[in-house]
């Protein structure tokens, strides 16, 4: 017996409903079926047809559109385009083409308050159900806490989840620059993964890096083969093949590095494309590269969620962006603010946030100029003595705001 399953919901009372098609074969309420792919067994608590309305049956055959219930709770065991079939008499292989979701952007995703980490996975198993596209594991951070690495299908979904847990959890968090993982060999030999930029190692004990490398394949028209290498080649890319599939068809094969993508690399090719692009990619292999860890600091404190491991040639673009885009976003305060990003000691960009001036001397009436100057001095001080103790309170869009510097 082979069923395919075409689409999947989530009900709170009876837990994952699956939608198939019977290619071949029949299903019993109360058979043993196994998901293929997933490789899991349940029992079929109920199946039925879909007509205007589900319509339970005591069995669906080989042609019907129906549905199947088991009592599953957790979405990701079962998966759109798996294949169903029965324990007892499994069928040879499963129906072809199916493959996992693979994500296209990973980025940590940590409460504001500590307290809230329990909370917050608890939201995210329950975006899961609805969403399997959304993967994610633990993590922890020096800076920020106990967290999760979370992987996309791309930016717009990134903004998404984060726009959800706001409005359906209530769940404040910090979203941390996308990232993939590397490997950092150090001088005494031994190797280390790097997960996000708080754990790169001191760079007087660091050999070299490694980061890893893509085999993309791009399918489009051949209208848009010269935006497509322009963004590619921009991306550190390496053209490796160019074939025409059809004459209004052709493949591009790029080297990339993984870096390159998880940022913003899909948005913009769905942009310069007009969506006329299709876009698939398998790992190849780590090589070392020249990449540097940038920080961002306010008020000469460090913002761990700001911190990227990025390519030397693109960290002083990005540097002087990323600080322009906060000066815009940061709200003013009683004291001067200074924004700058820094590799290692050296600063490679730098921004100021004006200060809220108060006219202190609005209250003078002539007299003599002493006492303006008098005025004038004492709020000097106090401006002074407050940006030694005042605090900068980052806004949430501002965390954003890192995700779009292109805009």
């Amino acid at each position: 017996m082979q069923a395919l399953i075409f689409d999947s919901v989530f009900n709170s009372f009876r837990g994952v409903i699956a939608y198939v098609r019977i290619l071949n074969g029949s299903i019993k309420k109360g058979d043993k079926i196994k998901f293929v792919n997933a490789n899991r067994e349940y029992f079929a608590d109920e199946v039925g047809v879909l007509r205007l309305k589900p319509e339970p049956r005591n069995e669906i055959f080989a042609g019907d559109v129906g549905y199947i219930i088991t009592g599953v709770k957790v979405s990701k065991e079962i998966k759109v385009g798996d294949t169903v079939t029965l324990s007892k008499n499994p069928c040879k292989e499963a129906i072809v083409g199916f493959e996992d979701v693979k994500p296209m952007v990973f980025a940590g995703i940590y409460p504001i308050d500590t307290e809230d980490y329990e909370d917050l996975r608890d939201s995210l198993e329950k975006l899961q159900l609805n969403d399997a596209s959304l993967v994610w594991e633990p993590e922890t951070s020096l800076a920020l806490g106990f967290g999760f690495r979370c992987g996309f299908l791309g930016m717009l979904h990134l903004e998404i989840i984060q726009e959800r847990l706001d409005r359906e959890f209530d769940m404040a968090v910090i979203t941390t620059i996308p990232n993939v993982s590397y490997f950092a060999y150090l001088k005494d030999g031994s190797k280390i993964t790097i997960n996000n930029p708080s754990e790169m190692p001191d760079p007087t004990y660091l050999n070299y890096v490694e980061e890893p490398f893509i085999k993309a394949q791009i399918i489009t028209r051949p209208d848009y083969v010269g935006p497509i290498m322009k963004l590619c080649l921009g991306k550190r890319g390496v053209l490796k093949n160019q074939v025409y599939l059809t004459p209004s068809k052709i493949e591009l094969t790029f080297e990339l590095p993984l870096a390159e993508i998880v940022f913003d690399f899909y948005d913009i090719l769905k942009s310069i494309t007009k969506g006329y692009a299709s876009f698939d990619y398998h790992m190849i292999d780590f090589r070392e590269s020249d990449l540097i860890k940038l920080d961002l600091k306010l008020n000469g404190d460090n913002v761990d969620a700001f911190s990227a491991l990025i390519h030397r040639s693109k960290a002083y673009d990005f540097g002087r962006r990323l600080c322009e885009k906060l000066k815009d976003l940061i709200p003013k305060q009683q004291f001067v603010i200074a924004i700058q990003a820094a590799i290692g000691q050296k600063v490679i960009a730098r921004e100021t946030i004006s200060a809220m001036r108060k006219d202190v001397t609005a209250k003078c009436y002539g007299g003599d100029i002493s006492r303006k100057r008098k005025l004038l001095e004492k709020q000097k001080k106090g401006k002074k003595r407050m940006r030694q103790i005042g605090n900068v309170e980052v806004p949430q869009q501002a965390f954003m705001a890192v995700l779009k510097l292109n805009d």
